[in-house]
């Protein structure tokens, strides 16, 4: 079988989202090959069956000189390893990575997972987002988006041409392992919201803060919890300073973060994700797997899994009144009734978002990029 080439900017991101697809891959009988950073998960990628290449990057920096290295360091990795195919996520490998695959001749298949944060807000880099995006993605054989918003968004923007792209749900669920948690109200009326997302602005964390203000005022039983990666590589991200002041007001707990999110999802009774936009949210995705409402912004990637009124309730982006307005109304339904939700949720994972439709995808674009150099 031939080699295949991945990449991706974080090697947890391979371990979290992409592990049953890698895991196909390998027993396909392919030779993976990840070129991921170095951030503590390298083995664990190894477990999966691929072989490790360690490839630096810094996925928030503007550095023109930075960049020109990375993609020197992908030339040189794709001649030496010479693979039939290149697989990309995130904006980076999809665009410098894949430049560096289009100019030796190496077949490839790129998976615009989210937008980010140069198309959140329209700016000079959002521009020259722009110009990478259509250098690196010209004359792949196919480019998979999470949602049509963002499909439609490249299309209007003539990043893509229509034959090149297709639709996955996400990086797919397998509900067997985000078995469902009972929902259970405890007797002294606690009832507990989670935000579980990397700590950035565009991930709605500001808003979930000023939405527990609110919502405490009436229901001080209700409580607030984060989980998720703080100081990270974005120009978004949240300060310590600024999470250390939430936690000094009382207005929210901070779970730090976990490879595992289920033993938190099973206490919580509401995940709340009010992101600025999302690729197909893989939370929101985790939630519904184990029964649990949620509630989400109205936007590309969050109203894709939530259907309001239906598997959880969705809010204004970038409205923390209505988001708190929405937690009021989750916490004045009966019990059956928000329990109902989380069952109509995981039953619509099962049927939409399954691993297995991810997997088969991926085959088939496989079968058309070993036939199609571009």
């Amino acid at each position: 079988m031939p080699r295949v080439l991945i990449s991706i900017n974080a090697a947890w991101n391979v371990v979290n989202f992409r592990a049953a697809l890698v895991r196909a891959l390998v027993a396909d009988g392919h030779d993976v090959v990840a070129a991921v950073p170095d951030d503590g998960a390298l083995n664990k990628v190894s477990a999966l069956g691929a072989r490790v290449a360690v490839l630096p990057m810094t996925s928030g920096s503007t550095s023109v000189l930075g960049d020109l290295a990375l993609l020197w360091r992908y030339l040189r990795l794709i001649r030496r390893e010479r693979p039939a195919a290149y697989l990309g996520w995130t904006i980076k490998p999809n665009t410098y990575g894949s430049l560096a695959a289009r100019l030796l001749g190496v077949a490839r298949i790129n998976n615009v997972s989210g937008l980010g944060t140069a198309f959140i807000r329209e700016s000079w880099l959002t521009r020259v987002a722009e110009a990478l995006y259509r250098l690196g993605l010209r004359g792949s054989s196919t480019v998979f988006f999470q949602n049509a918003d963002d499909r439609a968004l490249f299309l209007e923007r003539a990043l893509v041409d229509a034959g090149q792209t297709a639709l996955l749900p996400g990086s797919g669920i397998d509900p067997a392992h985000y078995d469902p948690a009972p929902w259970t109200r405890p007797e002294d009326g606690t009832f507990r919201f989670l935000l579980v997302a990397r700590l950035i602005r565009d991930k709605g964390v500001r808003e979930f803060v000023e939405a527990a203000r609110i919502v405490r005022q009436a229901h001080p039983q209700a409580r607030f919890q984060l989980l998720g990666f703080l100081d990270v590589d974005n120009r978004t991200a949240i300060s310590r300073s600024e999470l250390d002041q939430w936690l000094a007001e009382g207005v929210v707990e901070y779970l730090g973060a976990a490879e595992d999110v289920r033993p938190h999802i099973a206490q919580a009774h509401c995940v709340v994700l009010p992101s600025y936009r999302e690729g197909l949210s893989r939370v929101l995705l985790e939630a519904a797997a184990m029964e649990r409402p949620a509630i989400a912004s109205d936007v590309p990637g969050c109203r894709d899994v939530v259907l309001s009124g239906r598997t959880g309730l969705l809010c204004k982006v970038r409205d923390a009144a209505d988001l708190a307005a929405q937690m009021g109304q989750l916490l004045a339904m009966p019990e059956p009734a928000c329990a109902e939700m989380g069952r109509a949720a995981r039953e619509r994972v099962i049927r939409d978002f399954s691993e297995a439709a991810v997997i088969a995808a991926y085959r088939q674009a496989l079968a058309r990029a070993f036939s199609h150099k571009g």
